[in-house]
């Protein structure tokens, strides 16, 4: 396998990782004189605020996601590759990749992160992670059928564990997802399992900290838990989970709930390369870099969005926050940056412009803050809908969703309760295989490239 991509007279920019801070770099750097490779696992660009939703049968992972070679269409120097980057060699200015080596010019990181089970392999093994699509649709699938076998199986004990669900992590994302679920249990069980009392089901959401959305200030917080404590979600502050087994999850306190729907959002951890020097990681595995966003001791070589960590800015000493806004910014400074190198010109350093950060609880029910205010309820709620509906890529998706959105909030109801498992074809199972056996053969090989 190759990447076929034929180096012309153009500095080569490959930028790793197609979420919000690569997509921004990579379209802000049209017409810039470069030539640009996008370097992803998958073939689309995925919205991760909305992932959730996935995961409730709330909207198709269609809605929320775009493939990128449809978002480059027609664009000149622009080259799209579907792989993964196994290593890094600054020396020779060459990446290592599932699909062959790559050189580069300049070397943008920004792959983003995955969850972070803070070393609990057993844990790992069990629980259910809500980091991408797949996984979305992979907890979807499990929560739907275990709805199905709670009304045939033939013990109380195992349709209490199948009814029972524990959020682990009481971030955005695990507030967002035990809102939906409550929801689903006052408005869409009573519909669908008229022979399954819905009181049977019990939705925990479990935080190690003193409080909900640490990351916000203290009232979005109260609002928060008030709003899902009303709608009966189970609130377990300063728990912490240690293990996961015989279908119960294991508190350090001794405590035990039972369950079959183990749902794991409790942090993230930057993606890494197989060779990277293990001084230049930082907290949550994030690689470092300076207020340029490069990677400290290298020249050409650049880390943006949730993979990296710069604390030379003065109002985040520890870091930025690992929220959307920052990759966006990154990227659109970097872009100048790298156009700025080109002219011999200084690079202007990265300042974070906080925009503010909200979460939506459910209908109705969010928590807004900015600069100058702070809001909670429907308000919060609608700006909420108005900011993410923008933010979704195509025109297609933003009436799909909205369309969702307007029909389940007058109806009650979605219409997207399919369990379907996709079923991968021989070709692309045996080539998987293939590709598996090479990259272990790999690793067992020096860690310099050929030639």
């Amino acid at each position: 396998m190759s990447f076929n991509i034929v180096k012309n007279d153009k500095k080569r920019v490959i930028i790793v990782g197609g979420g919000f801070g690569g997509l921004k770099l990579a379209n802000k750097l049209k017409k810039s004189g470069f030539q640009v490779v996008l370097v992803d696992k998958n073939n689309y660009h995925q919205f991760p605020p909305l992932i959730y939703q996935v995961a409730s049968a709330g909207l198709e992972p269609s809605s929320i996601s775009f493939p990128f070679r449809k978002i480059f269409q027609k664009r000149k120097d622009f080259y799209f590759r579907m792989a993964e980057v196994r290593a890094i060699f600054p020396e020779k200015k060459m990446i290592q990749t599932s699909i062959g080596k790559a050189e580069y010019d300049y070397l943008v990181l920004a792959a983003g992160t995955t969850s972070n089970f803070f070393g609990n392999e057993h844990i790992e093994e069990e629980a259910m992670p809500m980091k991408t699509v797949s996984e979305a649709m992979g907890l979807r699938n499990a929560l739907l059928a275990n709805f199905e076998r709670s009304i045939t199986c033939s013990t109380e004990r195992e349709r209490q564990e199948l009814l029972n669900v524990v959020v682990v992590g009481g971030g955005a994302t695990g507030v967002e997802i035990a809102g939906v679920l409550s929801e689903m249990k006052k408005f869409v069980l009573p519909n669908d399992y008229p022979d399954m009392p819905s009181s049977l089901m019990h939705i925990y959401l479990i935080e190690a900290g003193d409080r909900l959305l640490a990351g916000m200030s203290e009232d979005s917080s109260r609002h928060a838990e008030q709003f899902l404590r009303e709608m009966g979600v189970n609130i377990l502050l300063n728990k912490r989970v240690t293990d996961y087994k015989d279908h119960k999850v294991m508190l350090e306190d001794g405590t035990e709930i039972a369950t079959r729907t183990f749902i794991w959002v409790s942090g993230v951890a930057a993606i890494t390369f197989g060779n990277i020097d293990g001084e230049l990681l930082g907290r949550g595995r994030r690689i470092k870099v300076d207020e340029f966003n490069r990677v400290q001791g290298t020249d050409t070589i650049f880390a943006i969005g949730d993979q990296c960590i710069q604390t030379t800015d003065k109002n985040y000493p520890n870091g930025h926050p690992q929220l959307a806004q920052v990759a966006i910014q990154q990227g659109e400074l970097l872009a100048k940056n790298l156009q700025r190198l080109q002219k011999g010109k200084p690079m202007q350093p990265f300042h974070y412009r906080n925009l503010g950060s909200m979460a939506t609880v459910g209908r109705n029910r969010a928590v807004a803050e900015f600069s100058s205010f702070k809001t909670a309820g429907w308000l919060a709620w609608v700006m909420w809908l108005v900011v993410h509906l923008r933010s979704i890529l195509g025109v297609r998706n933003k009436a799909n969703v909205l369309l969702n959105w307007v029909w389940n909030y007058f109806t009650y109801d979605q219409s997207l309760r399919m369990i379907v498992y996709a079923k991968k074809a021989k070709e692309v199972r045996d080539r998987e295989e293939l590709e598996a056996k090479t990259h272990w053969g790999e690793e067992t090989q020096t860690q310099q490239p050929n030639g």
